[in-house]
């Protein structure tokens, strides 16, 4: 809420997701255009906030091209595209079957 309303102007929002299959890919792309987080507002247009219009370069969804089922991958492409570094960069993530957050520490 507070992010939407603009208490956060500096502040950033990236998706990292390794999606495993194309309609995974798919999906999560679609569902981010349609669910709101807000009345109006959708997942896509909140991360949009602070990126030039129409740059999708903060959202890293899949496992193919430089993007694998190693997150490390999503991050490098999440610096090169956002120029936002590493240590300028907080992780979250609710993977149950594996520790994405000590992958991606020790990946750098």
């Amino acid at each position: 809420q507070a992010f939407a309303d603009g208490k956060f102007k500096s502040t950033r929002l990236a998706v990292a997701s390794s999606a495993d299959t194309p309609l995974a890919v798919r999906c999560a792309m679609k569902s981010m255009s349609m669910l709101e987080v807000l009345p109006g507002l959708t997942i896509r247009e909140l991360l949009g906030r602070g990126f030039p219009q129409g740059f999708s370069g903060n959202i890293q969804v899949g496992r193919s091209g430089k993007l694998s089922s190693n997150k490390t991958t999503h991050f490098r492409e999440l610096k090169k595209e956002t120029g936002i570094l590493f240590d300028e960069m907080l992780f979250y993530d609710d993977c149950n079957w594996g520790d994405n957050c000590l992958v991606v520490e020790r990946g750098y």
